[in-house]
């Protein structure tokens, strides 16, 4: 079993998720059971993944739960990019996030071929 806190993409994945619920809070009110809870949910998957995937047993159940991160930091990706369109973000703090989002997204990406 791995200690997810020991992890660098851990760290990245929390942060991105705080930053997320900060730019979130002004998101229009009609939007709050929308695409404010989807883009939170999304950004949080991909922490909780990560520290779950830590708890089980073996590199290949782990790598499983690293994808599922994967998968869940593209759906964040594309969510930002929706709000940015909508003008619910300005384009420097959807620059900010999205660069946040592709570089864990790479950090699992190099993870998970070093596990299979």
């Amino acid at each position: 079993m791995r200690n997810f806190r020991e992890l660098k993409v851990w760290p990245k994945a929390h942060h991105f998720v705080l930053e997320v619920y900060r730019q979130t809070q002004s998101f229009p009110a009609e939007e709050r059971f929308g695409l404010t809870t989807q883009l939170r949910r999304a950004s949080a998957s991909v922490a909780y993944n990560i520290a779950e995937g830590c708890g089980r047993n073996g590199d290949r159940d782990f790598a499983r739960f690293l994808s599922i991160a994967a998968g869940s930091a593209s759906e964040a990706e594309y969510q930002l990019l929706l709000a940015r369109d909508l003008g619910f973000l300005s384009d420097n703090v959807h620059q900010q996030l999205d660069g946040q989002v592709n570089e864990i997204k790479r950090m699992l990406n190099v993870f998970i071929r070093t596990l299979s």
